[in-house]
């Protein structure tokens, strides 16, 4: 290739060719960047496609077209406050390298299948894959019916109609309530800073994320009942309304434990200082191989069967339904934060059925027990739970 007939805008710059080349499409004017390469041809490439990619976002601009990606992080920040949010950014970010490229309108069930196919291949479930369905869905339904330009424009003209899901129908992992003989093993094999907390969660039927968030400042002295129980704000739970945790025994020595070694963050379970992420983590898959549980792939390996556990022995307790859904947290009606004594009383004495295995035994591990220490100033309704 002749001199004259080069692309003009490219300076080679210790062996490699670099572009300095006017541009209207770059802000000051000028688009100044390596290429990465030492051959003339190769860098040349480069430039057209850069200058091309280049004109084509600002065309898109300037019709107002938004790519997938961006739409996500406006979600992100829609519901940055919301307990679900980090949940919410994993499954985005297991889903851009798919469609974060694409522009909304071009977002639909063919395009998002390449995704629902990679996410089967390695064993992902069906809820979690409709789960993640579901997220693209509120995006796309938000561009067309919330969101606007400046000049009021939809980031999205329509939604699409549908977006499959998958059908749960024989595939839905079964739930595996363990057994006081798979606890105990389950726990044996657990790293030390896991077992309070996973006791605590099979002993109250927390959920995980409760577990894992659960602050000293929720908790409430009840003197009448010599006790305290935990007040989780609507902003920490799933229903989104509170709830109260009442504390067994076994419950009651983890806490005390906790509180003879409490740190400086304010959480109950700590790790190294910090609040916990999560009980599901490496070990906890290690612990629940070593254990002998299950590993068939129908079944639920996580931690969302403490709570399970928790339910079935209430059950097999002989609570009641209503007593049980209080316990868990179910959604109801009630504001269940709003308790007298008694009816507190009522339900510590159905929580304390579980502890027993049917001899009055608790769970082989020994806790140690410390001195209950008072809480400090609270709400209103928290002052009620002292009458």
């Amino acid at each position: 290739m002749s001199k004259r007939n080069q692309m003009p805008g490219l300076r080679l710059k210790g062996g490699i060719w670099h572009i300095e080349k006017r541009c209207k499409y770059c802000q000051g004017g000028w688009l100044r960047e390596g290429t990465g390469t030492s051959s003339r041809a190769e860098a040349e490439e480069v430039l057209i496609r850069r200058l091309a990619e280049l004109r084509v976002n600002a065309e898109r601009k300037a019709e107002s077209v938004f790519t997938f990606e961006e739409a996500a992080l406006r979600y992100l920040e829609d519901v940055a406050e919301k307990s679900s949010a980090e949940t919410i950014a994993m499954h985005i970010d297991q889903m851009s390298p798919f469609i974060g490229h694409l522009p909304l309108e071009q977002v639909h069930d063919g395009t998002v299948k390449p995704f629902v196919d990679h996410e089967r291949q390695r064993g992902v479930g069906p809820k979690t894959v409709n789960n993640a369905l579901g997220i693209i869905a509120t995006i796309l339904k938000r561009a067309a019916g919330k969101w606007r330009t400046e000049e009021g424009i939809p980031w999205l003209r329509q939604a699409p109609a549908i977006l499959t899901r998958l059908s749960l129908v024989g595939h839905r992992r079964k739930a595996y309530p363990l057994s006081w003989d798979e606890q105990d093993q389950l726990l044996r094999c657990l790293p030390r800073h896991l077992v309070d907390p996973v006791l605590f969660a099979v002993n109250t039927g927390c959920r995980e994320q409760e577990v894992c968030g659960l602050h000293w400042d929720w908790e409430v002295a009840v003197p009448a009942l010599g006790t305290s129980v935990f007040i989780l704000p609507e902003s920490e739970t799933k229903t989104r309304t509170e709830r109260i945790v009442v504390l067994n025994s076994i419950a009651q020595r983890i806490v005390e434990a906790c509180r003879q070694q409490r740190g400086t963050s304010g959480y109950v379970f700590e790790y190294r200082g910090k609040r916990l992420g999560t009980l599901r983590t490496s070990a906890w898959r290690r612990a629940w191989t070593r254990a002998g549980l299950p590993d068939d792939p129908m079944v639920m390996k996580g931690v969302h069967n403490l709570r399970h556990t928790c339910g079935r022995r209430l059950r097999a307790a002989g609570v009641t339904l209503e007593t049980r859904k209080l316990l868990l947290g179910h959604a109801s009606g009630d504001i269940t934060t709003h308790y007298s004594s008694a009816e507190l009383g009522e339900l510590l004495s159905a929580a304390e059925r579980i502890t027993d295995r049917g001899t009055a035994q608790l769970p082989a591990l020994t806790i140690i027990q410390g001195q209950k220490q008072d809480v400090g100033k609270t709400s209103e309704i928290k002052k009620g739970l002292r009458a």
